[in-house]
């Protein structure tokens, strides 16, 4: 992968700075699902027979897994392992998982990114309680909610109890944006009506799943201590595991709901770099004026500087891109869902026969929004038109809120 930086005349803002985390104190140590499980010694699951669905975010404090903190409780059985999306270990980035073994307690693993999207009823023989654990990113597309979703519905069809061992909201639990998926638009990136940027936890959305869905269903949330939602996750103490093959940092899950959008189109948003979702860009784009375009605009928290860039792998593998580098400089004024839009209205500007702008609706599932994208309506009209459907999920999700 080889990287060229451009130069022209930059807009610079006057407050050209970013905060600091503030690491978490002692008193303010945040403990996830499986921790507070394992200092209760596992009572919230006696007697229980687990299928557990997790991946390599599913670890505790000091980083030790939960396949092997349930596989080694006392008073529990592991009966099945069931994988998301990437796989077991968080490395494959491919369309099809198989089923496998656990290398360590030979446990059986169960795929719910292969022929099937949800445990079935010979995968359940002998469980009697699913675990989910799996860190989410608080993005609507990203998969793994849409597993426990799945999942969900499964253990109700089943008469199986569902039990979410928490996790935060690692881009914080306040801030909600973004156009709402229309109605009757399911897919398996977009299993819920929920905006964008959501604001809520794995917990959180069981809760509304299971009442909004009508769900029979037993369901327990063994929640966070210690997290507010304000906190995002480099303020929690908790140790960085990426969550899938590109999602590398705190950073590129900041710029998630903006850039990943741009995925399903003719664009590169860096897979195949170092840096995916920090960069995006096309053989046929000229990052010179798009990133001019773009700071002109003073959007809030970011700047844009052009580059060439080659990715080794995935989209436009091994060709040269013109395209533009996103760098945030301060993440409590930086809008993603706007700054995404924003990006996409001077991509239709600029590109109106390059840019596939259908495309871009796979992931955005809201066709009032695409329209006013592809006519060139500003971002404030746009905002406008999905507004109402937003405020209405804000009302509906205040009903589920477990943390201050």
């Amino acid at each position: 992968m080889v990287l060229t930086w451009c130069t022209f005349n930059v807009v610079v803002f006057a407050s050209e700075t970013t905060q600091p985390a503030s690491p978490a104190s002692a008193e303010q140590m945040v403990l996830t699902g499986i921790d507070v499980l394992e200092r209760d010694g596992f009572k919230q699951l006696a007697g229980r027979n687990i299928g557990l669905i997790t991946n390599q975010t599913g670890i505790n404090r000091t980083g030790a897994g939960d396949i092997q903190l349930l596989h080694e409780a006392s008073g529990i059985k592991l009966i099945a392992i069931f994988n998301p999306e990437h796989g077991l270990f968080g490395k494959l980035d491919v369309s099809l998982i198989e089923d496998s073994r656990d290398p360590v307690t030979g446990i059986e693993v169960y795929s719910l990114y292969g022929k099937n999207r949800r445990p079935t009823a010979e995968m359940l023989t002998g469980v009697d309680t699913l675990v989910f654990d799996i860190q989410d990113i608080g993005t609507r597309f990203y998969t793994y909610i849409s597993t426990m979703g799945h999942a969900m519905q499964a253990a109700a069809e089943y008469g199986v109890r569902f039990v979410v061992l928490d996790r935060p909201n690692p881009i914080n639990g306040i801030t909600v944006s973004g156009p709402v998926r229309d109605e009757g638009r399911e897919s398996f990136t977009a299993f819920h009506r929920l905006p964008v940027r959501h604001g809520m936890t794995a917990g959180e959305l069981a809760l509304m799943f299971k009442a909004e869905l009508q769900l029979d269903l037993e369901l327990e949330i063994i929640p966070l201590e210690g997290w507010q939602r304000s906190d995002y996750f480099d303020s929690t103490g908790l140790p960085w595991v990426n969550p899938s093959p590109n999602m590398r940092s705190l950073t590129e899950a900041i710029l998630y709901p903006g850039i990943g959008l741009l995925e399903t189109t003719n664009l590169s948003v860096g897979r195949g770099t170092d840096t995916p979702f920090e960069l995006f860009g096309a053989p046929w784009l000229d990052g010179n004026q798009l990133a001019l375009d773009l700071n002109r605009l003073e959007l809030p928290g970011v700047v844009f500087s052009p580059i060439q860039f080659t990715p080794d792998a995935s989209k436009f593998g091994d060709e040269l891109c013109g395209g533009v580098s996103i760098r945030i400089i301060d993440r409590d004024m930086f809008e993603p869902i706007r700054t995404g839009l924003e990006i996409a209205l001077r991509l239709r500007h600029l590109y109106p026969q390059e840019w596939e702008i259908d495309s871009y609706d796979r992931l955005l599932a809201n066709a009032s929004v695409l329209e006013a994208l592809r006519r060139g309506q500003p971002f404030s009209e746009i905002l406008e038109i999905y507004k109402p459907s937003l405020e209405v999920f804000k009302q509906r999700r205040l009903l589920y809120l477990i943390y201050p």
